[in-house]
């Protein structure tokens, strides 16, 4: 059973990012702070729930979080400061737009660089461990997969609404048929190396 927060006495978010992987779009990330009486048995790691329940779960925590935001890193700047950097910049703003500021940020993962002085600490596969981490990836994975639909609808060949940018056969058979888009981080191996690739 996940943990509730592990900071029981201060006002604490969790954080998380979605789409670290792809090789298209943004990279997402969500902060998300939860009252102390939030539960609910189906949160857990977005990767292990359905499309269904990620979807309702995001109306409950956006309904009962304290404060909740969502950030976008685009592939501009992903290319120019690279994806981890990305990642937490993403972290970053997303805590950042909060309308309560925390007093501890609980992260996924093993990476982070300290916010505006408040103290952090990271968790490797905190989305399964800790409920403010699991609704955090929950947003940025719903956030992240509804911009990918929308612009799926600008450039259908590449099945973003199926496969939300990550390098399946489908995606990596439309790059090399069609090229790179605007929305392709470029500083990614796009290609197997023996297949060339134009950007556009």
């Amino acid at each position: 059973m996940l943990k509730h927060r592990i900071i029981t006495k201060r006002l604490e978010c969790g954080t998380d990012e979605a789409g670290r992987g792809c090789l298209a779009g943004p990279v997402t990330a969500a902060a998300v702070i939860l009252p102390e009486d939030f539960k609910h048995e189906w949160l857990n790691d977005s990767k292990q729930l359905s499309l269904k329940k990620r979807d309702s779960l995001r109306s409950i925590i956006e309904q009962h979080a304290m404060a909740y935001a969502v950030a976008h890193i685009f592939p501009e700047q992903i290319d120019e400061i690279n994806i981890l950097n990305a990642s937490i910049l993403a972290m970053h703003e997303a805590i950042h737009k909060l309308e309560k500021q925390p007093e501890y940020i609980l992260v996924d993962g093993n990476r982070f660089k300290t916010f505006k002085s408040i103290k952090h600490q990271c968790v490797i596969k905190g989305d399964s461990k800790f409920m403010n981490i699991a609704a955090a990836s929950i947003l940025a994975k719903t956030y992240r997969d509804e911009y990918m639909k929308k612009i799926h609808q600008e450039f259908s060949n590449y099945d973003w609404i199926n496969n939300k940018g990550y390098p399946t056969k489908k995606h990596r058979a439309a790059l090399k048929t069609y090229g790179a888009t605007i929305y392709h981080r470029k500083s990614f191996k796009l290609l197997p190396d023996q297949l060339k690739l134009e950007f556009e």
